[in-house]
This record gives C-alpha cells, structure tokens and sequence, in this order.
C-alpha cells in the first residue's frame, strides 16, 4: 500500500508536519550497504521526523516493497548484488509510483545516470547536510504532502558513530582476503570511495579512486601495486583505535 493512500492518512497516526520536522509522517526506504551511510541517514531522518527502514542490497529492497510502499526511496547506485540504477529504473514505471525515488553515490557522474534511470534527484556523498537532505526530500514530494509552511532550516553537520565506519571497513577487509574476482574488486573500489569520503578519511578515498582509475586504464601491473596500497591502508584501519 502507498502511504500517501493509506487509511488513516499518516500524519493522522504520527502527527502533522512542523516546520523542524517536516518529514513527520513519511516513512524512507534506504537502500545502501554502508552502514556508516545509513547510520547518517538514520539521524537525519530521526531530525526531520521520518520513519527509516533499511535494505543492504537490491534483492532485500524488492522484499521490504512486497510488504509495503514507503513515501521516498534513497537508492546508492553501487550495491553487492547489481546496479541500484537498474532499481531506479524498475521502480520509475511500476504503478502506483513511490512519490519520491532519488538516487545515491560518490560519483559525481551519479545524478546524470539516476535522471536517465528515472530518479527524481540524486544525493551525492558524503552526505552530510541536514538542510540538503529535506530539501531534496520536500521538494519532490507530491504536492498534497508539500509543507504548507517555511521549514526552520538546521544546517547542522551530521556526525555518525564512528563505530559503524568500522564495521564497514571490517567487512571490506574480509573481501580483499578472499582473493576476490575482478567484479568484486570494482565493488570494493566504489564501495571504500564513498565510505571514506563520507568518513571525512581522506587517504583511504584518495587511495580507492586511485584504484577505480587503474582499472579503468587497463594496466595489470599498476593495478596490483594499487590494490597493495589499498589494502595495506584498510587494514592500518582495523587496527587504528582512532578510526572508532
């Protein structure tokens, strides 16, 4: 069921919307593996009034929305198991439609690629702004959700547990030891990009985009010397207390 449809309506359950909460009342489906990036988008939606629910990957997503129709879908474009764009682009024509589907990545070619997939917006990472992402959210709601008031606009930084960064880093050092095949490596790449830059880890996102471009570029040697670097950085990490 779409809840712009549902019975009672849901700012009846929940509230309505304030101006510091102007997303009281719609639940956000977020679909992204990197539980630092959810952790941030948990705050913000926990700020702005919004339900949160959480799918690690494309085939969890299909089974939240077998169940139920949130009001706005956040998609990252890389996932372990396929492309949120092809996502985006099934979601775009099913009927009824989610009243807000927008796009998320590290790459600044992302928003481009989510238009053409038939996302309304794309949110770039790192994703930090809490002003930024209301104003996404509220400016492409239907427009019988639209605020009827000015929102009170918080540009505070959001600032994740810094724990959950290094669960992600945990889990990407797991990959790097398995010996992984060439489509796992492209996924490690754009994976540790966005984690880092959103982690405010500079080396680390140097060092993955340094790699997404050796792959691009086609030469084998450079691209071991690079994955090497790569690796000797995520594991420095594991054992840094200071990253927690």
């Amino acid at each position: 069921m779409d809840d712009r449809h549902a019975s009672p309506p849901p700012h009846t359950q929940y509230g309505l919307p304030t101006s510091s909460r102007p997303l009281l009342g719609l639940t956000i489906l977020v679909v992204e593996d990197s539980r630092f990036a959810s952790e941030a988008i948990r705050l913000m939606c926990m700020h702005s009034g919004a339900r949160l629910r959480r799918a690690d990957c494309i085939a969890s997503a299909r089974r939240h929305l077998k169940v139920y129709r949130p009001s706005a879908i956040i998609v990252d474009i890389g996932l372990p198991d396929g492309s949120g764009l092809d996502l985006i682009r099934e979601l775009a024509v099913t009927k009824p439609r989610i009243g807000v589907i927008l796009g998320l990545s590290a790459d600044d070619r992302a928003p481009e690629k989510a238009a053409k997939a038939g996302a309304d917006g794309c949110l770039l990472k790192p994703l930090d702004s809490l002003a930024l992402f209301q104003r996404e959210i509220v400016a492409h709601l239907p427009a019988d959700r639209q605020p009827a008031f000015p929102r009170a606009v918080r540009d505070e930084p959001i600032r994740p547990d810094r724990r959950a960064y290094h669960e992600d880093i945990t889990h990407i050092a797991d990959l790097l030891d398995d010996q992984p095949e060439s489509r796992i490596l492209d996924y490690v790449a754009q994976f540790l990009r966005g984690v880092a830059l959103s982690a405010q880890d500079t080396p680390l996102a140097e060092a993955a985009q340094a790699f997404v471009q050796s792959r691009r570029n086609g030469a084998p040697g450079d691209d071991l010397a690079v994955l090497a670097h790569l690796r000797a950085l995520v594991h420095d990490r594991l054992h840094d207390r200071a990253v927690i």
